[in-house]
């Protein structure tokens, strides 16, 4: 329990946070959004709701003389039917950029979800409260990133000394937009997903629309990404769209062309990454839809299969083999006007060797291990040596004179 007399509480505002595109203030506290509302209104489905209100790659960021943090949060907890309990949400506590540990609170909301009747139904519970203690004296950066995989409502901030925002590092903002891999899918925390791990050791502040299930080419996204102020954009597009068997190849090529024509309107001349899908054997040659295997839910585990008929594949129905054919031809045919337009086969990332080495275990999304790889070798290929995101100077930069909280495009919005 905390004193009332020994503790200040600050209030969470957009100044505190980064990672986000919009702030909500709810019933409890504020929520924060990785779509604007606008994008959000434009379709209500319940994945992309889940999905963008996980904080994947959102933290707190202020600097302060405190040694101890109390943050109470109401997190959204998913329970499975017919598989075994998801561990608590991850709370990475870093100091002047080091890890300095890590909690989970407990309570919250439930969202129970059947996977094979296809429902979902959400019950009411209590915020909890973190606490980080015995930190070091003297003033600090500290960050604290949410859970990537937990949709949590702020509630409230106290710190034993006064907190102030943390001023812009001056570092590159990387923005990213990909499936549930680069959400994070089964990394073991916020800081150690794919994209997490490449931010840390490249040097550039991260925002992470990736967005698990919702990587589908949608306008409203690619009008988020357009509107986000940016030096270094990443896509990573194609699984989302097998996996749903949400077109066919008639449909994807404009779909591509219009998602990037979108982005331009915004970022004429930004560095800008198509990756390609990462190896996912159940779907190189076979078409979606993806669904859970009902014998393995039955034994309590959860196992995806690709349900589509490979011989569809002549009607253009889409599989990652020819998604990555698709986006090669499509960077190189824009490329010839566009310089700033590059192309990341995602093998590269992970590919046949890595699969033998470090299987899918559900056979969609990697595991901790996998994602450290990924990390790295985004690094290596992406951030170092001739890499599309090597240093260079920069054509289009209108915000430079903006402070880190716009470079996050963050709003703070009452409800």
């Amino acid at each position: 329990m905390h004193t009332e007399h020994h503790w200040i509480t600050t209030p969470l505002t957009a100044d505190l946070l980064r990672g986000a595109l919009d702030l909500e203030h709810t019933a409890h506290g504020v929520l924060p959004h990785r779509l604007p509302a606008r994008a959000r209104a434009q379709y209500t489905d319940g994945q992309l709701a889940m999905a963008e209100s996980q904080p994947s790659g959102v933290r707190l960021v202020f600097r302060t003389r405190a040694t101890a943090i109390e943050l109470d949060a109401l997190p959204t907890k998913r329970v499975y039917v017919g598989l075994p309990a998801r561990p608590d949400g991850v709370y990475d506590l870093l100091v002047d950029g080091r890890p300095a540990g890590r909690a989970s609170v407990s309570g919250g909301n439930t969202l129970t979800i059947d996977m094979a009747a296809g429902t979902a139904e959400q019950q009411s519970g209590p915020a909890g409260t973190l606490r980080f203690s015995g930190l070091p004296e003297g003033v600090k950066t500290i960050e604290i990133w949410l859970p990537h995989n937990e949709t949590t409502e702020l509630v409230a901030l106290r710190t034993d000394a006064p907190v102030e925002p943390a001023p812009d590092r001056g570092r590159k903002v990387w923005l990213h937009h990909g499936s549930s891999i680069s959400h994070g899918s089964d990394a073991a925390s916020p800081t150690t997903t794919w994209p997490a791990l490449a931010a840390t050791r490249a040097g550039v502040e991260l925002i992470n629309l990736g967005m698990g299930g919702s990587a589908l080419l949608d306008p409203f996204t690619a009008r988020a990404l357009r509107d986000t102020p940016a030096d270094l954009i990443s896509l990573k597009i194609g699984i989302n769209v097998v996996n749903a068997d949400l077109m066919r190849l008639r449909a994807f090529v404009p779909a591509v062309h219009g998602f990037l024509d979108t982005i331009r309107e915004g970022h004429p001349a930004t560095p800008l990454l198509v990756v390609s899908p990462l190896l996912c054997p159940i779907h190189e040659d076979t078409p979606g839809p993806s669904a859970p295997d009902v014998s393995a839910l039955s034994s309590g585990q959860l196992r995806f299969l690709a349900t589509g008929d490979p011989a569809e594949r002549a009607h253009g129905k889409l599989t990652l083999r020819v998604i990555r054919d698709e986006l090669a031809r499509i960077v190189r045919q824009r490329a010839a006007e566009d310089p700033n337009l590059h192309h990341l086969d995602g093998r590269d990332l992970y590919g046949e060797a890595d699969a033998a080495e470090l299987p899918l275990p559900d056979g969609l999304h990697p595991d901790a291990a996998t994602h450290r790889r990924i990390g790295e070798r985004f690094t290596q290929l992406v951030f170092r040596a001739e890499g599309p995101f090597t240093d260079r100077p920069f054509t289009d930069r209108p915000f430079t004179d903006r402070s880190l909280r716009d470079h996050s495009g963050l709003e703070d919005r009452s409800a």
